[in-house]
């Protein structure tokens, strides 16, 4: 089936740039523009899209306005197309809280340049919002106002993420009580995470957890999830230590890795090739958990497309680690948890309504 979309963005380069990127991909149909809400609203009266891409800073109806009246009269996937500026990230998770599945970083210069190179990456989360369930994507309200004095991040260190995944296969594991979590989610997942995060009680196990997106994206991710939480949730920052209560997301543009120095666990934040064709990747997370915490360690798949940390969580399973994939029936996107299924990976298969319990009981 082809999928149509509609590209709305008040920029003439952009909507030139987007059109000839869909226009080439397979299965991908541009079966509208417009410069603004107002006028994609006439003209979705004559043709509905099965995708929108849509900014978030235009003239006469900001993206958001228009992105919360359709999810109250005719949900319909939504990828946001938003600036790598500070007021850009935090309008882009404004937009995924109020129902959007995906989000798409643009610079504010080079934008023709930037769009053409990463055209893959453009098809991949149209197709991603296309396959999305909408009845499962979660409306949360408006976070209130921003936090400050959130810490820096550190200088990430220079090891490749490819030297642990290739690295001995020896546990390196002694003897403590200490338990921690791992969670890799794409599609979905920032609601899905939102979901789970705000459910959890102040002594809840250490939390590691990848969500596929852009880079400067998840800091302000992270600042949402800590407004909104009764636990620590923040940015991970290369040394930060796995502690009870606490919520480390990986940076977007880097990998995220679990360390182990003596009794307690720690983050490593790395540079290097995308693997599973993702930085972050789940992958890279859920096998350095298997390499340091073994079956100290909680495995959770999420919602998302593709197949990133089903092997992860194989590997993580085999160490007789708990994991869990998410049902089908509260997914957005059964992509990933339906892979890590296939493989034998996950131990439980249980719904988003029962992840909060089960963390807190590891």
């Amino acid at each position: 089936m082809t999928i149509k979309v509609m590209l709305v963005d008040d920029s003439a380069v952009v909507r030139q740039v987007l059109s000839a990127v869909f226009t080439q991909a397979s299965g991908i149909e541009v079966a509208d523009v417009a410069h603004d809400p107002i006028m994609a609203m006439e003209k979705m009266k004559a043709r509905w899209p099965d995708v929108i891409v849509l900014d978030v800073e235009m003239p006469r109806m900001d993206g958001i306005t228009f992105l919360k009246q359709l999810m109250s009269t005719r949900p319909t996937p939504v990828v946001i197309c938003s600036s790598l500026t500070q007021k850009g990230s935090d309008m882009a998770m404004n937009a995924l809280a109020a129902g959007a599945v995906e989000v798409i970083a643009k610079p504010t210069g080079g934008v023709k340049a930037f769009l053409e190179a990463n055209g893959n990456a453009l098809v991949q989360a149209v197709k991603a919002a296309a396959s999305a369930r909408m009845g499962n994507v979660r409306v949360a309200p408006a976070a209130s106002a921003p936090a400050s004095g959130k810490p820096l991040l550190a200088t990430p260190s220079k090891l490749s993420a490819d030297a642990v995944l290739d690295a001995p296969t020896g546990r390196e594991m002694f003897s403590t009580t200490e338990r921690i979590v791992v969670i890799g989610t794409s599609t979905g997942g920032t609601q899905a995470l939102e979901h789970i995060l705000t459910r959890l009680p102040r002594g809840c196990p250490g939390i590691a957890i990848v969500q596929h997106m852009p880079e400067r994206f998840t800091s302000s991710f992270a600042e949402r999830l800590n407004r909104l939480s009764v636990i620590e949730v923040k940015e991970a920052a290369n040394g930060d230590r796995i502690i009870p209560g606490r919520a480390l997301i990986a940076p977007g543009g880097k990998h995220m890795m679990i360390k182990r120095s003596g009794a307690f666990y720690h983050v490593d934040i790395v540079d290097g090739p995308p693997v599973s064709r993702h930085k972050p990747s789940v992958d890279v997370l859920f096998r350095s958990a298997a390499k340091f915490a073994g079956r100290n360690a909680l495995g959770v798949i999420m919602t998302g497309m593709g197949d990133d940390g089903a092997k992860g969580l194989k590997e993580l399973h085999d160490t007789g680690a708990h994991t869990i994939a998410q049902d089908e029936q509260s997914c957005v996107v059964f992509g990933m948890p339906k892979e890590a299924i296939k493989l034998g990976a996950a131990r439980d298969v249980l719904s988003l309504e029962a992840l909060p319990g089960a963390i807190s009981k590891h």
